[in-house]
């Protein structure tokens, strides 16, 4: 047990290499929620053809727009299709165009052959459907998720909730608001009139606020806007201007992650082999000090490795 109990220091570094977080190379990608209705498609039909079309044209058009809807209108009534797609209010062209491509292929594999289906990304909101729901309002909870308890920090709390009415009370689309490190967020699909978007926008907040109480983040989910908030680095959801890790630099990370595990895996096997030396054993039961540099080596190399690991993959 002594002569392994050394080997400590070197597998704890293994370990948190292993639980480093592994970040998405654009978090305005990431699934918060999808959904599909329970009615399906016949393959080869009309409606299956009709709806490729839509979600191509909802994929081209995001490429100059952070908002469209169509109607594809089939050779018979049940053949028609509506769809929209919604990309949040920051987000640049590029990233809205792949966002929503991201989001229809997702919405193929979540829904497959279902005539209505919606997925909601961080950055971005696809839609359709056989049942018309263009211009109308609609406040159905579809997604609620709140974070634990803020606690007794009453001062976090009353900044959150003076970003939530200041967020109520501002008109617009898409609102931004802050206060020190508390962020707000709300969104209204752009099929809404005005004064349909206050109606909703305020609705979403105001459940937020009591639906969530005294949570660090919350996210509330209407069908037609939204509403979310986040105090610190809680809960972290992507707009245009958060730094994204380009794949030249997650590809640097994995390969100087994999390097030093490999080293430290070689200079494990190099230190088990020196032990076995019988002359290194007879050593260090007269002196002690060929086993006390050893150590001095494994603490030296995993300095050294997390060092190299936190000035290079900065």
């Amino acid at each position: 047990m002594g002569r392994s109990s050394s080997f400590l220091p070197l597998l704890t570094f293994l370990v948190s290499l292993f639980s480093l977080p592994i970040h998405s190379l654009s978090s305005t990608d990431s699934l918060v929620f999808g959904g599909c209705t329970q009615q399906k498609y016949a393959p080869n039909s009309p409606y299956e053809s009709n709806l490729n079309s839509l979600l191509t044209s909802l994929v081209n058009a995001a490429t100059y727009s952070s908002y469209n809807n169509y109607t594809i209108i089939g050779s018979s009534p049940q053949d028609v299709i509506y769809g929209l797609f919604q990309c949040q209010g920051d987000l640049s062209m590029p990233d809205c165009a792949t966002c929503v491509a991201r989001s229809v292929s997702q919405i193929g594999v979540l829904c497959p052959q279902t005539c209505g289906g919606a997925v909601q990304l961080q950055g971005c909101y696809v839609k359709y459907d056989n049942a018309t729901f263009l211009g109308v309002e609609d406040k159905t909870v579809v997604f609620k998720k709140c974070g634990p308890s803020i606690g007794y920090d009453t001062d976090t709390l009353s900044r959150r909730d003076a970003v939530l009415a200041a967020l109520a009370s501002t008109g617009g689309q898409y609102r931004v608001g802050g206060s020190g490190d508390v962020q707000g967020v709300a969104q209204c699909v752009g099929d809404l009139s005005p004064g349909e978007c206050q109606d909703c926008a305020s609705d979403a907040i105001g459940r937020l606020k009591s639906d969530c109480g005294g949570a660090i983040f919350g996210d509330m989910f209407l069908a037609k806007c939204y509403a979310r908030y986040q105090t610190g680095d809680s809960h972290i959801y992507s707009n245009g201007h958060h730094d994204h890790i380009s794949s030249n630099e997650g590809e640097k990370t994995f390969a100087i992650i994999i390097g030093l595990l490999a080293g430290v895996a070689l200079l494990i096997i190099f230190l088990t082999f020196i032990r076995k030396v019988n002359k290194l054993h007879m050593f260090v039961k007269v002196t002690g000090t060929a086993l006390n540099f050893m150590k001095f080596l494994e603490w030296f190399a995993f300095g050294g490795s997390f060092a190299y690991l936190f000035f290079f993959s900065q």
